[in-house]
């Protein structure tokens, strides 16, 4: 457990590793969590580690790069040493690092994201080295898929770095607020997403299932047999206000901030030297993974700009 705050009074009542005795106290949350592991099965090894996770887009200091070199060596060791590792983050920035390291090491990564009614559970996928140069989806007897070591990160997605994400949000934009159940439904939807790519016989190149025209048992029996419990989404989105779940998967994209070829290249070349200066730039980030060139290829002048603001 990884985790650099203490539990406040909005904890207990939707995080339930955690008592209103552990908000009065202030205990680390890290400490805290494992603890109560440990009440509820003994037989469980878990550790609390106070950490801060050094984020693109915040300056490291002279007085602050010998915490942070270290605050990096923990969270590395931490994740070589790991099977699984579950991202579980307030905003997009936090995320970068565990989820670059992931993928570095090819890790199995889990990542759930929480809105105030809504949530983002989803896996990643392979190593960009493993990816295939026909990253197109596949059709199977009505089915849609793709392949595991083509599906992409949670930041393949964009074509920015992440930067300060929780700026100028209300409480209810972030994960702070949010409907009673919806941290349990995700991390519940995390746990067994992470269950079934352990009991995939392709593991973490499992392939993702994404549009489902029929049932699982139309599937061909060696198909069926890959898993015991049934077939693997890439991402599931879920939405409270009309209790439903939709299941898109997305494709490694080779710009991407977090997993692309060029992004484990550089850091595999530059180590600690290339994350200080995404720490204090996540525009080299974007500069590394060819977006600034791709950006800068646009003519703005053709892209219709949507306003959030209603005119008079």
């Amino acid at each position: 457990m990884v985790d650099n705050s203490t539990v406040s009074f909005s904890n207990p009542v939707r995080q339930s590793l955690f008592t209103y005795e552990d908000s009065v106290k202030m205990r680390p949350k890290a400490e805290a969590a494992a603890d109560r592991l440990k009440e509820i099965f003994p037989g469980v090894k878990s550790k609390g580690v106070q950490l801060t996770i050094p984020m693109p887009g915040h300056t490291v200091s002279e007085s602050t790069v010998e915490q942070t070199t270290k605050s990096v060596a923990v969270l590395t060791d931490l994740i070589k040493e790991s099977d699984v590792v579950f991202l579980l983050m307030d905003s997009r920035e936090s995320r970068w690092l565990p989820a670059m390291l992931g993928s570095f090491y090819n890790k199995i990564v889990i990542n759930a994201a929480l809105g105030f009614d809504s949530y983002l559970v989803m896996r990643h996928g392979a190593q960009a080295g493993n990816a295939s140069s026909d990253a197109s989806p596949k059709e199977l007897k009505g089915f849609q898929f793709i392949e595991g070591r083509n599906l992409g990160c949670y930041f393949c997605n964009d074509v920015t770095a992440p930067g300060d994400s929780v700026k100028n949000r209300t409480l209810d934009q972030q994960c702070t607020v949010t409907r009673p159940g919806i941290a349990q439904i995700a991390g519940a939807l995390a746990v067994e997403l992470a269950v079934s790519l352990l009991q995939h016989s392709d593991g973490l190149n499992a392939s993702a299932f994404y549009k489902l025209k029929c049932s699982p048992d139309d599937l061909p029996p060696e198909v069926e047999r890959q898993c015991l419990l049934g077939l693997l989404p890439h991402s599931i989105r879920g939405f409270l206000p009309s209790f439903t779940n939709i299941l898109p998967a997305t494709i490694k994209y080779d710009k991407c901030v977090a997993c692309s070829h060029s992004i484990l290249q550089e850091y595999e070349s530059e180590g600690l030297e290339f994350l200080l200066k995404v720490f204090n730039s996540s525009k080299h980030l974007e500069d590394v993974a060819k977006l600034t060139a791709l950006l800068e290829s646009f003519d703005f002048n053709q892209v219709m700009e949507l306003s959030d603001e209603v005119s008079d």
